[in-house]
């Protein structure tokens, strides 16, 4: 709702100066509205206890981290300058890690499109280690500057669902400006513990380039 939002105050601010805009900004409104609306009946499906929808037409799969390259175009579409860097071996990730990593970036892009300020730029950055998948977005708007209107649950979102895997994430501020997400999830079996900057062992001994915000 967030991004359709910004799209439709983008498009009609647009639509009398530059008619292409608006017309992309009414098609990422059209499919973000689609893929919230499919969201929204899994979610009913299963609080009405029967785990599936009635039409076999709408169970649709869920997104993962493969999918991350369409997500990425469609926040581009929306006039955001953003670019993915990747490291280290890929491997595919358990369902449950590779939602979570898209959801992830996906709220994080939300928040970039809704706080750091219309020439904001934006990082995407999904590494593999040997015992974990690392991302990070960031992007160098308003940083700490950037107004909160105290209504998103986007970053207690994150927060629990690295959780759920026994990962960590940082958010805040990046030093010279713009804001920084960043977390890991462990991925190997005999890995029982990924730390945090705080002292724990940390992914980044295998480090994914950070990028140009």
């Amino acid at each position: 709702l967030s991004v359709v939002i910004a799209q439709a105050d983008g498009g009609r601010y647009a639509a009398r100066s530059d008619p292409a805009a608006a017309e992309r900004a009414l098609t990422t409104i059209s499919e973000t509205g689609r893929s919230a609306l499919a969201d929204m009946r899994r979610i009913l499906g299963v609080l009405r206890g029967s785990g599936t929808l009635d039409h076999a037409g709408e169970r649709l799969p869920q997104p993962v981290d493969a999918d991350l390259d369409s997500l990425v175009a469609q926040v581009r579409s929306s006039g955001l300058a953003v670019s993915v860097v990747r490291s280290g071996t890929a491997r595919p990730l358990p369902p449950g890690v590779g939602l979570s990593v898209y959801r992830i970036v996906q709220e994080a892009l939300t928040n970039v499109l809704k706080h750091a300020g219309p020439a904001a730029r934006a990082t995407v950055t999904l590494g593999w280690t040997p015992t974990s998948v690392v991302l990070q977005v960031e992007d160098d708007g308003r940083g700490a500057a950037a107004t909160d209107d105290g209504a998103g649950q986007g970053l207690v979102g994150m927060r629990e669902r690295v959780a759920l895997f026994g990962g960590w994430l940082d958010t805040g501020p990046r030093p010279g400006g713009g804001f920084r997400v960043r977390a890991a999830i462990p991925v190997a079996p005999n890995d029982a513990s990924v730390a945090s900057p705080d002292g724990r062992p940390d992914p980044y001994a295998h480090p994914a380039p950070q990028g140009d915000a």
